[in-house]
């Protein structure tokens, strides 16, 4: 059975996949098990590193300044502790990425629309997650501001599971969990376990949206208003 040749970003994405992000992946689960082992307490600098050279790596220097300019400018508004001034930075900053010089200009720095589109993808998730963080800034009061430094939003900001496409993950939730790993005993079973279980979970979701790219043909119905007009509204519901 063929697949849905109009479902773009699943192709997009499983192209990236297959050349770098699932080795980038699979680097950060070696550096954060190593550091884990040797370095513990600083777990959270190395992967923020690891992240930032990530980035550095697929999208060039001038995407990684990108993504670094947009943090220090939403940390610096977040000084200002006002919700209102948090929200009204991000959505200037997204604003910037539908610029007509700005974008001709980005897509200068790559050879192919891919990479462009990559670096797109990658700053509008990035501004999720700078929202978070200067959210969870302005809620908090003094005594839980260690946690909320600059250094932890990198750490944040560049967690590369969750770096080009999300899920998002607000940061009190991000630095619970980091917190919480620095308690627990290391042991090989459980850890392996908890791999084990994950790469089962990845499987069959990856299994289950491959078969719906070639059973439902969502994307290609999209493209073709003869069939949708054709059909009732309980079928289009």
């Amino acid at each position: 059975m063929s697949q849905d040749p109009m479902d773009f970003e699943w192709s997009y994405w499983i192209e990236w996949g297959r050349e770098r992000i699932l080795w980038l992946l699979a680097g950060h689960l070696l550096v954060s098990q190593v550091s884990r082992l040797l370095v513990e307490t600083y777990k959270p600098w190395c992967l923020m590193i690891y992240g930032m050279a990530a980035c550095w790596l697929l999208l060039g220097i001038k995407g990684f300044a990108v993504i670094l300019l947009h943090a220090t400018i939403s940390f610096a508004v977040a000084q200002f502790q006002l919700s209102l001034l948090t929200w009204l930075c991000s959505l200037i900053l997204l604003s910037t990425l539908h610029i007509p010089a700005v974008e001709e200009a980005k897509r200068k720095w790559y050879d192919t629309e891919n990479e462009y589109y990559l670096l797109l993808f990658t700053v509008s998730v990035r501004c999720l997650f700078c929202t978070s963080f200067s959210l969870e800034y302005c809620w908090h009061g003094p005594a839980q501001k260690s946690l909320h430094s600059f250094l932890w939003m990198l750490a944040y900001v560049f967690y590369y599971p969750m770096f080009h496409n999300g899920p998002l993950m607000n940061f009190d939730e991000f630095s619970k969990q980091a917190s919480m790993r620095k308690k627990e005993i290391f042991s090989l079973k459980t850890n392996l376990g908890i791999l084990i279980v994950g790469l089962i979970r990845i499987f069959f979701w990856w299994c289950l949206a491959e078969l719906m790219i070639h059973l439902m043909y969502i994307h290609a119905l999209y493209s073709s208003a003869q069939p949708l007009e054709a059909a009732s509204y309980w079928a289009l519901g």
